[in-house]
């Protein structure tokens, strides 16, 4: 039974992930493109004042073209959809009749919410997504590990509210939703207090470029993170109709 409910996870991740790159491909990508456009102006005008000697994404054009990114967009969330949909699966293994509603449906719509505000939501609002020509690479471990570090908060204030919601006894839910919530919140403020600030925006970056490259990056997730919901749901609900 595990193991079926494993493969199916992996099925619905590699479907929301392909899904997610649509997106990203139609919406992400025309700002990564003004991103480089903008990396490479800046190098060549470096170039052309003698502070740098060549544009400094020349050596990766020549690694692996634009058209070769795309197509490896694809590929990399269809491998991170088959990953998370796997752990996704063993996760709803373990609450199913144990925490969250009992409507299978409900239940995996209800865990790909959560994980998207664990996993996705929680980091973001403190180390939002960033396009090229942001971003120092001398700081790139620093900030990949405070990045893990926010995710494992998210997952374990999540993990808080859900506890406070469930034992909270009350005849009514707005207590539970009062008790859960505040569980949720308080360590994600206290991360946010405690956290160090990365901010490498360049001066003259476009506003409206990093907002909009944000977006689409929040946008690629959420639709991933609904894709594993609604198509989990689909399948718990063709298995067991009743």
């Amino acid at each position: 039974m595990i193991t079926k409910l494993i493969v199916r996870g992996m099925l619905v991740g590699l479907l929301a992930g392909l899904l997610a790159g649509v997106f990203a491909y139609t919406v992400g990508e025309p700002r990564v493109d003004r991103a480089i456009a903008l990396e490479e102006a800046a190098a060549a005008s470096d170039s052309h004042a003698g502070e740098a000697a060549e544009p400094a994404h020349s050596h990766e054009e020549e690694l692996v073209s634009r058209d070769g990114q795309r197509l490896g967009l694809f590929l990399a969330l269809g491998l991170y959809g088959v990953a998370l949909g796997g752990l996704f699966a063993l996760v709803y293994a373990g609450v199913r009749g144990r925490v969250g509603p009992r409507s299978e449906p409900l239940l995996a719509i209800s865990l790909a919410a959560a994980s998207f505000v664990a996993i996705v939501l929680v980091p973001f609002v403190k180390y939002p997504a960033n396009p090229p020509a942001v971003g120092d690479p001398e700081t790139i471990n620093q900030r990949t590990v405070l990045y893990l570090v926010a995710v494992v908060i998210g997952i374990l204030a999540v993990g808080a509210a859900a506890a406070a919601y469930r034992y909270v006894s009350s005849a009514e839910a707005w207590p539970r939703w009062v008790a859960g919530g505040a569980a949720l919140l308080v360590p994600v403020a206290a991360a946010w207090i405690l956290l160090p600030r990365i901010d490498e925006v360049p001066e003259g970056f476009p506003a409206g470029l990093l907002w909009d490259f944000r977006l689409a990056s929040l946008g690629t997730q959420a639709v991933f993170w609904l894709g594993v919901g609604a198509l989990f749901a689909f399948a718990a609900r063709r298995r067991s109709p009743a």
